[in-house]
């Protein structure tokens, strides 16, 4: 039987032989992160009310993609609503009347139900998941001024009246980059694949260096496939030697090149004694990457483990079965909007109420939407020690906080 690390490395350079690996943000959080379309235009005829009044229920549209022959989407359907009707439970002091409406992950018909749920009295959007869809629903409600929830990651369908609620790129390099400069580890190499979404990651990493103490001294590719990988290994490792980098930042995840680049830069003299290795993704999923020899001892963020862990026991307690990793963004969304209608403010329900700097709790810690769609999350960063988690720095309780 294969080792927990052969296993890992399988899929990993599986994925690569076959010239394609997971995208990041599926390891990280299971998002997906999609183009914006342009499906036909909905007609939206139903006057909307967008003042929050706590004494009043709140129409909330939940857009999940339920209702195809997919069996996965279908089931995180039914993961994101059993999180939200959570949040709706423990709500106080004001009332949310939640309708949910399947869109089967095609962005034509999110815009299709975003339209009909508008008409029937929709105040607010909380989804859908693909960034397509977020992109096609943010234009057909954008007359009403209706906001609209994402479940995506995907910043470039964020702005106007699209947030984004997913874990975003640039806010996890930000908290990396922040700790490593305090920690002298602010040189920074960037090694990133020659995908859209590395390029987009690279970029986000050299953005989150401009807004820390932190350096990119340089960046190094690879190409898309598993000889790429071994191809541009001695090219990585003498960039890393000359360049004065006191860390290498990979944009790679678990399911991709992350496992064969742990094994082989070490090979090549790029040893994590000498560099701090960083990772812009989840290096805790699955379990098997701990056990990676080239990866003890490096940094990655992630939500604050003992709020996640909780709600995931409760979510078990009441549900019976474990939730889907992007479950708990249902149970974020309806703690914002019950937040927000708590308030009683004018403007709440209105992308300018929506981006409120003082923030939201949610189950995995404090965020808050920026008037650009993209958000700010409350993340601890975390090393590998003898093949178990380990926080060196706990997420921030508030945006007035450190890791902010």
């Amino acid at each position: 039987m294969l080792s927990a690390i052969m296993r890992v490395l399988s899929r990993g350079m599986a994925a690569l032989r076959a010239g394609r690996l997971m995208p990041a943000t599926v390891a990280a959080g299971g998002l997906l992160a999609l183009a914006a379309c342009d499906p036909a235009t909905m007609q939206i005829s139903a006057p909307t009310t967008q003042r929050a009044d706590p004494d009043r229920p709140v129409q909330v549209a939940l857009l999940v993609p339920g209702g195809s022959s997919d069996s996965g989407r279908n089931t995180l359907a039914t993961n994101l609503e059993n999180a939200a009707r959570m949040a709706i439970a423990d709500l106080s002091g004001v009332q949310l009347d939640l309708r949910v409406y399947q869109t089967g992950g095609d962005a034509q018909r999110a815009a299709s139900e975003a339209a009909r749920a508008v008409n029937e009295g929709a105040q607010i959007i909380l989804g859908p998941v693909f960034g397509e869809s977020a992109a096609a629903v943010g234009r057909t409600v954008a007359p009403r001024n209706i906001p609209v929830l994402s479940f995506s990651n995907n910043t470039d369908v964020a702005g106007g009246n699209v947030f984004v609620l997913g874990p975003t790129f640039e806010n996890t390099a930000r908290r990396l980059l922040a700790y490593a400069a305090e920690n002298d580890a602010g040189r920074v190499m960037v090694v990133s694949e020659t995908t859209s979404e590395g390029e987009n990651a690279s970029r986000a990493i050299q953005r989150g260096a401009a807004r820390s103490a932190a350096n990119v001294v340089a960046t190094e590719s690879y190409a898309f496939s598993q000889q790429g990988v071994v191809d541009a290994l001695p090219r990585i490792a003498s960039a890393a030697r000359s360049s004065g980098a006191d860390a290498l930042f990979f944009t790679a995840s678990s399911a991709g090149a992350l496992p064969l680049l742990a094994q082989l830069l070490p090979e090549n003299g790029v040893r994590p004694s000498d560099f701090q290795f960083i990772g812009l993704t989840r290096w805790d999923i699955p379990p098997e990457t701990l056990e990676l020899s080239g990866l003890q001892g490096g940094w990655f963020a992630l939500p604050d483990p003992r709020l996640t862990q909780r709600f995931e026991a409760r979510y078990r307690d009441r549900v019976g079965s474990d939730p889907h990793p992007i479950a708990a963004l249902g149970y974020d969304g309806i703690a914002a909007i019950g937040a927000l209608v708590r308030s009683g403010a004018r403007d709440a329900l209105t992308p300018a109420g929506v981006a409120q700097p003082s923030g939201f709790a949610g189950v995995n810690g404090v965020f808050r939407f920026l008037p650009d769609g993209t958000n700010e999350r409350g993340l601890a960063i975390a090393t590998i020690e003898n093949n178990e988690v380990t926080v060196i720095a706990p997420a921030p309780r508030s945006f007035a906080g450190a890791g902010f």
